[in-house]
């Protein structure tokens, strides 16, 4: 096959970051530039784009994270970046990342339809418009900032296209007041549709951004099937999720454990994020935090307690190519009464019933290391705990209320083998496990029913 490289270097848009205090107003001393070539294949008459980030004239790739918290966590695996989806903590964000030499990809929260925010309201709209023209020229001058996070997901339930010419709006002005930083928008998945909408009615967006989850893997091929031409990046990522998930008969989602997890990371990192660096300049795991949404436990990378989860040491693994020395704990399967999740398990109420978990401890070394030498003597803890499942399940991680836990039906155990007393009541519920080594958790959990007495 032959290529035609055709030279056609362009500046899309400079960020320009700075040295000193992370609350100086400062001239510039460095810039990052969008830098891209056009690529044709004459054979298949089809048109590519390579694209890099360039930062004080070095290749600058994202590894980045998305949230707020545990900053060094993130440095200590190779992490550069960090996302946030709104600005309201944008100065002491901004400034504890400039501190661990991480740069942000600040939010700016555009108003979702599906909350109730109309966009034929014309008032509304350029009330939106001048808040995040202070936010913008508040904060364009820190030296943190990476770029600027125009709406996330605002294509979730939404039928009023002229959101993306608000979009365009607050990009245009971002572009007159701050030249130096580029700017994206994010959506949930990628579709054709919001691909067109954002070429006609928001030129002014350099970097098209995407959240996405099992349909990772068909992202670098319909990014430009669909017609984007310029950079992405990939700004949510991580295991299945919810709504991606098989389901029990009562639709109870059924979770993949913490081993399963690190695996699909470790994964998706190499086959579908890695390799397509000449079009997508990076990416931001989801979520470097915890929070309620569907589970306690789904997407976080952390525990509820701030412990780190198996999948971290799989991102150190993958990030930074670096064997580790400790061993993590795993998970590989959890049973109630031999059956597992996709058995529709279904208890009496007040019956009591055996709970497995089958658990070990792994090494990510040259090659994952099951068992690995030196670490077979060590005696793990389980904690296991029942909780109701939850009622409050929203979409597009709207905040949700916590599950209940209930207490007494599990006796005081930390063995990898239980006998439980199920609910009295009737329902939906979820029992956890979890195992905790070296400041690294494993947990996984497996949802049943409780049916009526005949």
């Amino acid at each position: 096959m032959k290529f035609i490289l055709t030279p056609c270097l362009w500046l899309c848009s400079a960020i320009t970051l700075f040295v000193g205090s992370a609350t100086a107003q400062v001239n510039p001393v460095s810039v990052v530039e969008i830098q891209g070539r056009k690529v044709l294949i004459d054979i298949e008459f089809e048109e590519m784009s390579q694209w890099q980030l360039l930062r004080n004239g070095n290749p600058y790739y994202i590894i980045g994270a998305g949230g707020e918290t545990h900053l060094n966590e993130l440095v200590d695996i190779g992490g550069n970046s960090i996302r946030t989806w709104g600005s309201e903590n944008a100065q002491t964000v901004l400034d504890e990342a400039h501190k661990r030499g991480l740069t942000v990809l600040l939010g700016l929260w555009v108003q979702h339809e599906r909350h109730g925010f109309d966009y034929n309201d014309t008032l509304a709209v350029a009330k939106q418009l001048a808040s995040f023209k202070v936010t913008i020229d508040q904060f364009k001058n820190h030296p943190a900032l990476l770029m600027w996070g125009i709406g996330n997901e605002v294509n979730l339930s939404y039928t009023n296209p002229k959101v993306w010419n608000a979009i365009q709006d607050i990009a245009k002005y971002a572009h007159q007041s701050d030249p130096n930083h580029p700017t994206t928008t994010v959506t949930a998945g990628l579709n054709r549709a919001e691909v067109e909408y954002v070429k006609q009615r928001a030129p002014d967006i350099d970097i098209f951004s995407v959240n996405t989850y099992g349909d990772i893997a068909e992202v670098p091929k319909n990014i430009g099937n669909f017609g984007w031409t310029g950079p992405y990046m990939i700004t949510e990522w991580g295991p299945n999720g919810h709504w991606e998930s098989p389901t029990t008969q009562w639709g109870a989602a059924i979770e993949q454990s913490s081993w399963e997890k690190a695996s699909v990371y470790t994964e998706r990192y190499q086959k579908y994020i890695e390799p397509n660096q000449s079009h997508c300049v990076g990416s931001y795991v989801f979520l470097w935090g915890q929070k309620q949404e569907y589970t306690e436990t789904w997407y976080g990378l952390f525990t509820k307690d701030g412990h780190k989860t198996q999948a971290i040491d799989a991102l150190n693994w993958v990030w930074k190519k670096d064997s580790l020395p400790w061993a993590t704990p795993s998970i590989q399967a959890l049973s109630i009464n031999k059956q597992k999740a996709n058995d529709n398990i279904s208890l009496k109420p007040n019956s009591k019933n055996e709970a497995i978990a089958l658990g070990q401890l792994i090494q990510y070394q040259s090659t994952l290391s099951m068992h690995p030498s030196g670490f077979e003597k060590i005696k793990l803890q389980y904690e296991w705990k029942i909780l109701k499942e939850s009622t409050d399940k929203k979409s597009g991680g709207d905040t949700e209320k916590e599950a209940e836990q209930l207490n007494g039906l599990i006796p005081v155990s930390q063995s990898a083998k239980i006998t439980f007393r199920a609910p009295a009541q009737p329902g939906a519920y979820r029992l956890f496990v979890r195992i905790q080594h070296n400041q690294t958790v494993a947990y996984a959990n497996i949802p049943f029913q409780v049916l009526p007495q005949p």
